[in-house]
């Protein structure tokens, strides 16, 4: 774990948590609100977390050489995690406009 600071290790793990927090902060917004787009915002915002969570596991293992298909996995989870995003905040956005 010498790879990283304690400082940089206490943000990739606060990130994490803050990511799942985040998730189900949403959730409970969708059950509070009876909107379920923000459930589709919450799902979205899985393969982010998987991808948060692809780092951390890296740098656990000291960016071990034969773990470089994380990096290539995280990569690919941001891709989808941007995308899923956008289709979830587009979900929210249409939910929010009111039929003439």
């Amino acid at each position: 774990m010498h790879v990283l600071s304690i400082p940089t290790w206490i943000i990739h793990v606060s990130s994490v948590l803050e990511w799942i927090a985040a998730i189900w902060l949403i959730w409970r917004y969708a059950d509070v609100t009876g909107n379920a787009a923000w459930r589709a915002l919450s799902f979205g915002m899985i393969p982010s977390l998987v991808s948060a969570m692809c780092a951390c596991t890296w740098h656990l293992f000291e960016n071990a050489p034969s773990l470089v298909w994380i990096v290539t996995l995280q990569a690919a989870m941001t891709v989808v995690g941007n995308v899923t995003l956008m289709v979830g905040s587009w979900q929210v956005w249409r939910s929010s406009q009111v039929s003439p």
